[in-house]
């Protein structure tokens, strides 16, 4: 006869009071990763690619502001600092886009 009061162990998952029998998972730097490709193409791609991220991350701040949020994880912390943050260098990239576009013309 069982009894109910033991919980019945589950593959996979440490029953409670006992030692975990799994290691924990080593450290995954996914971001480390993801910053080495952002940077690859910015350097690849120049003014194009950080147009493209500050317009991609304004649109999405300006979304999130919309709904309501008003403190990030960002450095800047207030979203509207962050928000005026990106469309500085989304403007300095652009700018720096078309130079590089008349630059092909000369």
């Amino acid at each position: 006869m069982s009894d109910s009061s033991i919980p019945t162990p589950t593959p996979g998952r440490p029953t409670p009071g006992s030692p975990s029998t799994t290691p924990e998972a080593p450290f995954d730097p996914l971001r480390l990763c993801i910053y080495t490709t952002v940077a690859l193409l910015g350097w690849a791609l120049g003014p194009f690619a950080v147009l493209w991220f500050a317009a991609l991350g304004l649109a999405g701040y300006w979304k999130a502001h919309q709904a309501g949020l008003t403190r990030s994880k960002c450095a800047l912390r207030d979203v509207r600092l962050v928000l005026a943050y990106l469309f500085a260098i989304a403007a300095a990239a652009a700018f720096f886009a078309g130079n590089t576009i008349l630059g092909w013309f000369n």
